[in-house]
Order: C-alpha cells, then sequence, then structure tokens
C-alpha cells in the first residue's frame, strides 16, 4: 500500500535512482527476504550510481570531446611508437592532479586526436572538468570575441577547466593577437590547471610558429617545461584501414 506514496515522495525529493530501485524491489518477491538494512543499501547504492552517471554525462557534454574514445579502446597493436608504461601512467591521472601537461605530437593520421578525446573522458570519469578544442577555430573565436567583447569571459572560462585540450596546434603560425591570447591562457592556467596539446609539428619547430621571441620563450616556458610527451610515429592509421576496401 506504501508503494505509491513511496514512489511520490522519493521522486518529489528528487532522488531518481532510489525511486527506480524501490519500484524494482517492490516488484520482486525475492526481495520479501530482504532485510530494512539491506533494502536501504540497496537503494542508497543505486542512488549514488544514478548521481554519478548523471554527473558524467554533465562533463561530458560540457568536454564536447571530438571523438567517442576511451582508454579501454586503445589499440596497441598498430606501429606508431606508442609507450603502454607511460599511456598507462597517464590514464591513471596523476598528471592532472599534478597539473602538468602534455603534448601529444606526430604526423596526421596516427591517432593524436583520438588518443587525446581518451584520456579527456577518463578525466571525465575521474570527476574533472574537461573542455576541448580545436586551435584554429579557438583563436578565430576569440577574434570575433575582441569585436564584440567576449574574448575576455572566454579566456576566463579556457583559465578555469581542469584539463584543456587544445587540438590541431601549430597548422598554422600564429599572428600578433593569437599569441597574446595564448600566453593569457597559459599563465592563467600554469601550476594550477593541465593543459593537453596535440600537433602535428614537432615541439621543436614551435618557436617558429610562435613567431615572436619574447613571446615564444614565454609560452613554451609555460607550456613545455612541466609537460608529459607522447610522439608518435608511423603510417596514418585512417589509411591502413582503407587498404583492404580499396
Amino acid at each position: 500500500m506504501l508503494t505509491h506514496p513511496t514512489l511520490d515522495q522519493l521522486t518529489a525529493m528528487g532522488l531518481a535512482g532510489m525511486a527506480k530501485a524501490f519500484a524494482e524491489l517492490a516488484a520482486n518477491p525475492e526481495a520479501d527476504t530482504l532485510s530494512h538494512g539491506d533494502w536501504l543499501a540497496l537503494l542508497l547504492d543505486r542512488e549514488a550510481i544514478h548521481r554519478q552517471d548523471k554527473r558524467m554525462g554533465a562533463r561530458l557534454r560540457y568536454a564536447h570531446l571530438r571523438h567517442q574514445a576511451s582508454p579501454e579502446d586503445i589499440d596497441y597493436r598498430a606501429a606508431r611508437g606508442l609507450d603502454r608504461a607511460l599511456l598507462r601512467g597517464l590514464i591513471e591521472g596523476d598528471w592532472i592532479k599534478a597539473h602538468d601537461n602534455l603534448v601529444i605530437t606526430g604526423p596526421t593520421g596516427v591517432g593524436k586526436s583520438w588518443l587525446a578525446c581518451a584520456l579527456g573522458h577518463k578525466a571525465c570519469r575521474d570527476n574533472h572538468s574537461v573542455l576541448y578544442v580545436r586551435a584554429p577555430k579557438l583563436f578565430d573565436d576569440l577574434t570575433l570575441g575582441h569585436g564584440d567583447g567576449s574574448a575576455a569571459r572566454r579566456i576566463k572560462t579556457l583559465g578555469a577547466v581542469e584539463l584543456l585540450i587544445l587540438d590541431d596546434w601549430g597548422l598554422k603560425p600564429l599572428n600578433a593577437q593569437a599569441r597574446h591570447d595564448l600566453l593569457e591562457i597559459l599563465e592563467d592556467r600554469y601550476g594550477r590547471k593541465s593543459t593537453l596539446v596535440t600537433s602535428q609539428v614537432p615541439v621543436a619547430d614551435w618557436h617558429a610558429l610562435i613567431g615572436h621571441a619574447t613571446y615564444a620563450d614565454a609560452i613554451l616556458d609555460r607550456l613545455v617545461h612541466n609537460a608529459h610527451r607522447i610522439d608518435l610515429t608511423g603510417e596514418s592509421l585512417r589509411r591502413a584501414k582503407a587498404k583492404p576496401q580499396a
């Protein structure tokens, strides 16, 4: 007799996980053998899982990850110089807690963006805020933002997220405004948050891409100084997958 009033009360209190679990238990004859303590433990467990899943969904929506990737799906068979031990440590996530950075370089198609998104997905699972942006679009958006007054707010948002994934960095040299914006972003984040950068361009060539000696020194000091490095090699995975279909 208490089933419907109890469900209504649980729902009204925002305890959706408990409400669903209560309905399932009430409909299961075997649940009559459980003690009150067991019932309560099951209800609380389901509510905790429901809230965790809800938070995870919100973090993933905010992250806007380019690929639906996860560490469990990483392909170690492809010959691309992937260091299992290094990657295993990065997956554990201590580098994010230590506010270190990560740089992933390599030729096009070797899985840099996918790997970055897999690490971003794991960071979301570890209750970190994550945001994925493509560097070319970010700098274009900030240029427009300086015109309409939204750039400062965007830079503040980028500075606050716990893991910022800056994908496709270095596709073209930075202009004066982009150099300044990047330095502001990295200055806000240095020693406080983690930044993951992917690039087709070797780190040794980044100084020239930035295009201004003083800015380049400042940017690279904040970005590369405390960065872990993954340098991928080999043939494009996209090209390798296409060969059997040819």
